[in-house]
């Protein structure tokens, strides 16, 4: 069944995981795309000041965006995105993290300019198995209504 924007009212939508992150995933994203020494080298990321090697807050965004799309993206009836408001990066990211993804809709509103299409806005929080929150993010999405509801 196709999720359409009738499926994504107001509040919590559900959780994903967990999504078990490795060291050598983490320094194989940093080697490519965000080679800073507190992402590649224990001793340089032991003198930062995050206290140890720690994943890229980018590596952590691609983590979140594969969870959204295996957890509801890919079955929903999704255009895109016109941006993200904001993305905070509220703890480090680390080897043998287990990664929760708790996903909740902010609002839902239908487009005044395409009454075929609704916008919604997901707040996403990654978490790890302590509970500590990694990462915070609201974004938007464009959403096809349901056949019949314009």
């Amino acid at each position: 069944m196709t999720l359409t924007f009738e499926d994504f009212p107001p509040g919590r939508y559900g959780s994903f995981g967990p999504r078990h992150v490795t060291r050598d995933e983490i320094l194989a994203f940093a080697a490519e795309f965000d080679p800073q020494p507190m992402h590649l080298e224990e001793e340089a990321a032991s003198k930062n000041m995050l206290r140890g090697l720690s994943g890229s807050g980018w590596h952590l965004c691609s983590l979140m965006m594969r969870m959204m799309a295996d957890g509801f993206i890919t079955r929903a009836a999704s255009l895109g995105s016109p941006g993200v408001d904001e993305v905070r990066w509220l703890s480090p990211l680390r080897p043998g993290d287990d990664l929760t993804l708790d996903v909740d809709v902010v609002e839902a509103r239908t487009s005044k300019s395409r009454p075929g299409l609704g916008i919604v806005k997901f707040k996403c929080t990654v978490r790890n198995a302590s509970g500590q929150t990694l990462c915070e993010m609201t974004s938007p999405i464009l959403i096809e209504r349901r056949e019949g509801a314009v």
